[in-house]
């Protein structure tokens, strides 16, 4: 039905209309919190500089949610998730995995364990998330060893 088609290196697969909303929500979130703090007459400067504080680390929060990707490159793929990153050879990944139901995309490795790979979610960009999912899938399969049949 569709073709896997082998983007050029190097490629950045992120979820990009989570990402939009996140850090619009966040900015709208920091705003309204903030202008409400400068417009209460009845709090004083702790209270005002609290409401300010939890408005940002509420945005910080959100900008965390908002970081995964996954960086693909001659040498192989570099998964930023939430609060991690992980380098990988493309020898070390066998399999791309997207199945129906799954939150992301997860990444069976030579190693016998599997990594998510949150910057491919199928969340409000379904077609966007298979698209890259396949690519990745084609990129792991002409870059990596081979050994994995299934």
């Amino acid at each position: 039905m569709s073709q896997s088609i082998t983007p050029t290196l190097p490629v950045t697969f992120r979820p990009g209309r989570t990402r939009a909303v996140l850090l619009t929500v966040g900015a709208a979130m920091f705003a309204v919190i903030t202008g409400i703090a400068l417009m209460l007459e009845r709090l004083g400067p702790g209270e005002r500089v609290s409401f300010v504080f939890t408005a940002a680390l509420l945005f910080g929060v959100l900008i965390l949610l908002s970081r995964p990707k996954v960086v693909a490159d001659d040498e192989g793929v570099t998964v930023v998730n939430i609060t991690r990153t992980r380098r990988l050879a493309w020898a070390e990944i066998l399999k791309v995995n997207l199945r129906p139901g799954d939150p992301w995309v997860f990444l069976d490795l030579s190693d016998g364990t599997s990594l998510p790979a949150l910057g491919i979610q199928p969340g409000i960009a379904k077609e966007s998330a298979i698209r890259d999912a396949r690519a990745l899938r084609a990129l792991a399969d002409s870059r990596g060893t081979g050994e994995e049949t299934g």
